[in-house]
Protein backbone atom coordinates (compact mmCIF):
# COMPACT_ATOMS: atom_id res chain seq x y z
CA UNK A 1 0.00 0.00 0.00
CA UNK A 2 2.68 2.64 0.74
CA UNK A 3 4.76 1.42 -2.39
CA UNK A 4 1.58 2.42 -4.57
CA UNK A 5 1.20 5.86 -2.80
CA UNK A 6 4.43 6.38 -3.59
CA UNK A 7 4.07 5.47 -6.74
CA UNK A 8 1.04 7.97 -7.32
CA UNK A 9 2.69 10.72 -5.31
CA UNK A 10 6.06 10.25 -8.10
CA UNK A 11 3.49 10.38 -11.16
CA UNK A 12 1.77 13.57 -9.65
CA UNK A 13 5.22 15.72 -9.35
CA UNK A 14 6.25 14.75 -12.83
CA UNK A 15 2.45 15.24 -14.62
CA UNK A 16 3.35 18.86 -13.51
CA UNK A 17 7.35 19.14 -14.31
CA UNK A 18 8.34 19.19 -10.73
CA UNK A 19 11.33 16.91 -9.97
CA UNK A 20 11.43 15.23 -7.04
CA UNK A 21 14.92 16.75 -5.69
CA UNK A 22 12.87 20.19 -5.57
CA UNK A 23 11.02 19.67 -2.84
CA UNK A 24 11.07 21.17 0.51
CA UNK A 25 10.47 19.94 3.91
CA UNK A 26 7.45 20.93 5.58
CA UNK A 27 7.52 23.33 7.78
CA UNK A 28 4.65 23.30 10.45
CA UNK A 29 3.32 26.56 10.82
CA UNK A 30 3.57 28.98 13.88
CA UNK A 31 6.12 26.53 15.72
CA UNK A 32 8.92 28.19 16.69
CA UNK A 33 12.64 26.24 17.18
CA UNK A 34 14.37 27.43 20.12
CA UNK A 35 17.67 26.12 20.91
CA UNK A 36 18.56 25.35 24.24
CA UNK A 37 21.41 23.97 26.37
CA UNK A 38 21.99 22.14 29.50
CA UNK A 39 23.75 24.94 32.46
CA UNK A 40 25.04 21.88 33.99
CA UNK A 41 26.05 19.52 31.30
CA UNK A 42 26.34 21.84 28.71
CA UNK A 43 24.63 19.55 26.30
CA UNK A 44 22.61 20.83 23.39
CA UNK A 45 18.71 20.86 22.61
CA UNK A 46 15.99 22.24 20.95
CA UNK A 47 12.78 23.75 21.91
CA UNK A 48 9.89 23.47 19.55
CA UNK A 49 6.99 25.94 20.54
CA UNK A 50 3.75 26.58 19.54
CA UNK A 51 1.34 29.89 20.77
CA UNK A 52 -1.85 29.51 21.02
CA UNK A 53 -4.01 31.78 18.08
CA UNK A 54 -5.00 34.56 19.73
CA UNK A 55 -1.99 34.64 21.89
CA UNK A 56 -0.85 38.64 20.67
CA UNK A 57 -3.81 39.96 21.31
CA UNK A 58 -3.88 39.84 25.05
CA UNK A 59 -0.59 40.48 26.69
CA UNK A 60 -2.28 40.11 30.45
CA UNK A 61 -3.60 37.03 29.51
CA UNK A 62 -1.60 33.77 31.08
CA UNK A 63 -1.85 30.52 29.22
CA UNK A 64 -1.53 26.72 30.56
CA UNK A 65 1.90 24.76 28.82
CA UNK A 66 2.19 21.22 27.56
CA UNK A 67 5.35 19.99 27.53
CA UNK A 68 6.24 16.70 25.75
CA UNK A 69 9.42 14.44 25.53
CA UNK A 70 10.02 12.69 22.44
CA UNK A 71 9.12 16.07 20.24
CA UNK A 72 10.09 14.63 17.41
CA UNK A 73 7.34 12.14 17.25
CA UNK A 74 4.75 13.89 19.63
CA UNK A 75 4.56 17.18 18.23
CA UNK A 76 2.40 16.87 15.40
CA UNK A 77 -0.64 15.01 16.27
CA UNK A 78 -0.38 17.26 19.62
CA UNK A 79 -0.27 20.36 17.57
CA UNK A 80 -3.60 18.72 15.71
CA UNK A 81 -4.86 17.90 19.01
CA UNK A 82 -4.48 20.60 20.97
CA UNK A 83 -5.48 23.10 18.15
CA UNK A 84 -9.19 21.73 18.25
CA UNK A 85 -9.33 20.44 21.95
CA UNK A 86 -7.10 22.99 24.56
CA UNK A 87 -6.69 25.75 21.72
CA UNK A 88 -5.93 28.33 24.44
CA UNK A 89 -2.36 26.24 25.77
CA UNK A 90 1.27 26.65 24.56
CA UNK A 91 2.75 23.81 23.58
CA UNK A 92 6.44 23.36 24.34
CA UNK A 93 8.19 20.20 22.53
CA UNK A 94 11.79 18.84 24.12
CA UNK A 95 14.00 17.28 21.49
CA UNK A 96 16.57 14.82 21.87
CA UNK A 97 20.16 15.71 22.41
CA UNK A 98 21.07 17.67 18.84
CA UNK A 99 25.01 17.32 19.53
CA UNK A 100 25.59 13.35 19.68
CA UNK A 101 26.71 13.18 16.09
CA UNK A 102 25.63 10.35 13.94
CA UNK A 103 23.92 8.29 17.07
CA UNK A 104 20.54 7.14 16.95
CA UNK A 105 17.56 8.57 18.45
CA UNK A 106 17.18 6.35 21.08
CA UNK A 107 20.91 6.97 22.22
CA UNK A 108 19.76 9.92 23.63
CA UNK A 109 16.05 8.69 24.82
CA UNK A 110 17.86 5.70 26.74
CA UNK A 111 20.51 8.53 27.96
CA UNK A 112 17.78 11.02 29.28
CA UNK A 113 14.53 8.90 29.89
CA UNK A 114 15.48 5.46 31.87
CA UNK A 115 16.47 5.36 35.69
CA UNK A 116 19.32 3.38 36.26
CA UNK A 117 22.72 2.81 34.80
CA UNK A 118 23.56 -0.18 33.03
CA UNK A 119 26.99 -1.76 32.16
CA UNK A 120 25.52 -4.26 29.63
CA UNK A 121 23.47 -1.82 27.85
CA UNK A 122 25.30 -0.19 24.52
CA UNK A 123 23.47 3.16 25.22
CA UNK A 124 24.03 4.88 28.51
CA UNK A 125 21.24 4.79 30.57
CA UNK A 126 20.27 6.55 33.96
CA UNK A 127 20.37 9.93 33.54
CA UNK A 128 17.00 10.71 34.32
CA UNK A 129 17.64 12.81 37.33
CA UNK A 130 20.27 15.11 35.08
CA UNK A 131 17.48 15.71 32.78
CA UNK A 132 14.64 16.45 34.79
CA UNK A 133 16.89 18.83 36.41
CA UNK A 134 17.48 20.19 33.19
CA UNK A 135 13.35 20.46 32.29
CA UNK A 136 12.71 22.48 35.88
CA UNK A 137 16.08 24.59 35.74
CA UNK A 138 16.36 25.44 32.20
CA UNK A 139 13.35 24.39 30.13
CA UNK A 140 10.73 25.30 32.32
CA UNK A 141 12.22 28.92 33.39
CA UNK A 142 13.12 30.00 29.73
CA UNK A 143 9.43 29.23 28.79
CA UNK A 144 8.02 30.95 31.72
CA UNK A 145 10.30 34.49 31.88
CA UNK A 146 9.87 34.51 27.92
CA UNK A 147 6.30 33.78 27.33
CA UNK A 148 2.54 34.62 29.48
CA UNK A 149 2.33 31.58 31.13
CA UNK A 150 0.07 29.65 33.98
CA UNK A 151 2.88 27.79 36.42
CA UNK A 152 0.10 26.48 38.09
CA UNK A 153 -1.23 24.35 35.14
CA UNK A 154 1.80 23.04 33.52
CA UNK A 155 1.34 19.71 32.10
CA UNK A 156 3.55 16.90 30.85
CA UNK A 157 2.79 14.26 28.12
CA UNK A 158 5.15 11.23 27.90
CA UNK A 159 4.46 8.12 25.93
CA UNK A 160 6.54 4.53 26.59
CA UNK A 161 9.64 5.37 27.66
CA UNK A 162 8.56 8.88 28.07
CA UNK A 163 5.88 7.89 30.00
CA UNK A 164 8.01 6.34 32.74
CA UNK A 165 9.98 9.23 32.72
CA UNK A 166 7.07 11.29 33.02
CA UNK A 167 6.09 8.58 36.02
CA UNK A 168 9.76 9.33 37.59
CA UNK A 169 8.59 12.92 37.70
CA UNK A 170 5.46 12.41 39.42
CA UNK A 171 6.94 10.59 42.46
CA UNK A 172 10.11 12.20 42.73
CA UNK A 173 9.42 15.58 41.91
CA UNK A 174 5.83 16.21 41.74
CA UNK A 175 5.52 19.59 41.86
CA UNK A 176 7.59 19.49 38.27
CA UNK A 177 3.77 19.87 36.75
CA UNK A 178 0.35 19.63 38.10
CA UNK A 179 -0.99 17.17 35.39
CA UNK A 180 0.54 13.86 33.72
CA UNK A 181 -0.45 11.90 30.96
CA UNK A 182 1.50 8.92 30.95
CA UNK A 183 0.70 6.99 27.73
CA UNK A 184 1.49 2.86 27.94
CA UNK A 185 4.68 3.25 30.60
CA UNK A 186 7.35 1.07 30.27
CA UNK A 187 7.28 1.01 34.59
CA UNK A 188 9.72 -1.84 35.59
CA UNK A 189 8.82 -4.06 38.41
CA UNK A 190 11.93 -5.42 39.47
CA UNK A 191 13.20 -4.49 42.47
CA UNK A 192 16.23 -2.27 41.43
CA UNK A 193 14.30 -0.15 38.86
CA UNK A 194 10.99 0.00 40.67
CA UNK A 195 9.71 3.30 39.70
CA UNK A 196 8.55 3.47 43.59
CA UNK A 197 11.77 4.00 45.18
CA UNK A 198 12.26 7.31 43.76
CA UNK A 199 9.09 8.31 46.23
CA UNK A 200 10.45 10.43 48.53
CA UNK A 201 9.96 10.60 52.37
CA UNK A 202 8.47 13.81 52.07
CA UNK A 203 5.48 12.59 50.17
CA UNK A 204 4.37 9.43 52.25
CA UNK A 205 4.82 11.48 55.35
CA UNK A 206 2.55 14.34 54.14
CA UNK A 207 0.52 11.88 52.30
CA UNK A 208 -0.08 14.85 49.77
CA UNK A 209 0.73 14.31 45.90
CA UNK A 210 -1.22 17.47 44.23
CA UNK A 211 -1.62 16.07 40.53
CA UNK A 212 -4.16 14.57 37.91
CA UNK A 213 -2.90 11.95 36.08
CA UNK A 214 -4.63 10.25 32.64
CA UNK A 215 -3.25 7.03 32.40
CA UNK A 216 -3.61 4.54 29.42
CA UNK A 217 -2.49 1.65 27.69
CA UNK A 218 -3.33 -0.50 24.54
CA UNK A 219 -5.69 -3.38 24.81
CA UNK A 220 -3.15 -6.03 23.21
CA UNK A 221 -0.35 -4.89 25.47
CA UNK A 222 -1.02 -7.80 27.32
CA UNK A 223 2.45 -7.50 29.83
CA UNK A 224 2.61 -3.57 29.62
CA UNK A 225 -1.08 -3.39 30.44
CA UNK A 226 -0.19 -5.88 33.55
CA UNK A 227 2.59 -3.76 34.69
CA UNK A 228 0.44 -0.68 34.53
CA UNK A 229 -2.71 -1.83 36.10
CA UNK A 230 -0.01 -2.68 39.15
CA UNK A 231 1.23 0.97 39.02
CA UNK A 232 -2.31 2.21 39.33
CA UNK A 233 -3.02 -0.42 42.42
CA UNK A 234 -0.69 0.67 43.76
CA UNK A 235 -0.57 4.30 43.90
CA UNK A 236 -3.79 4.56 44.55
CA UNK A 237 -3.14 2.03 47.91
CA UNK A 238 -0.82 5.37 48.98
CA UNK A 239 -4.34 6.91 49.34
CA UNK A 240 -2.56 10.55 48.43
CA UNK A 241 -5.01 13.80 49.24
CA UNK A 242 -4.84 15.89 45.88
CA UNK A 243 -4.44 12.99 43.91
CA UNK A 244 -6.79 12.03 40.70
CA UNK A 245 -6.58 9.51 38.40
CA UNK A 246 -7.84 8.87 35.29
CA UNK A 247 -7.59 5.38 33.08
CA UNK A 248 -8.07 4.35 29.54
CA UNK A 249 -7.81 1.31 27.32
CA UNK A 250 -7.15 1.62 24.15
CA UNK A 251 -9.60 -1.12 22.28
CA UNK A 252 -7.51 -3.37 19.90
CA UNK A 253 -4.37 -1.78 19.81
CA UNK A 254 -1.03 -2.93 20.74
CA UNK A 255 1.75 -0.24 21.48
CA UNK A 256 1.98 1.36 18.40
CA UNK A 257 -1.49 1.72 17.51
CA UNK A 258 -2.53 3.30 21.68
CA UNK A 259 -0.26 6.02 20.45
CA UNK A 260 -2.82 8.40 18.31
CA UNK A 261 -5.66 7.37 20.52
CA UNK A 262 -4.49 8.32 23.62
CA UNK A 263 -3.14 11.60 22.53
CA UNK A 264 -6.69 12.70 21.04
CA UNK A 265 -8.29 11.21 24.94
CA UNK A 266 -6.19 12.84 26.77
CA UNK A 267 -6.36 16.04 25.05
CA UNK A 268 -10.38 15.78 26.03
CA UNK A 269 -9.43 14.90 29.70
CA UNK A 270 -6.99 17.43 30.22
CA UNK A 271 -9.40 20.17 28.81
CA UNK A 272 -11.80 20.16 32.44
CA UNK A 273 -8.21 20.76 33.75
CA UNK A 274 -6.88 23.56 32.21
CA UNK A 275 -10.20 25.51 30.88
CA UNK A 276 -11.21 26.21 34.50
CA UNK A 277 -13.92 23.70 33.92
CA UNK A 278 -12.57 21.70 37.23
Amino acid sequence: MKRFVFLICLFTLSSVGVNASEYKALTLPKIQVVPIKDTNSDKQYELYIKLPEEYSKDSGKKYPVIYTTDAMWHIEILSGSAEFVVEDAILVGISWQKDMGDKHEFASRYQDYTLIESKTSKYKRGQASKHLAFIREDVIKYVESTYQTDPAKRTYFGYSLGAEFGAYVLLSQPDSFKNYILGSPTVSETKEENIFNFEPKGIKQHKDLNANVFISYGELETELGKKTENFITELKSRNYANLSIEKGVVKSADHGKAFPMTTVRSMYWLEQYIENKK
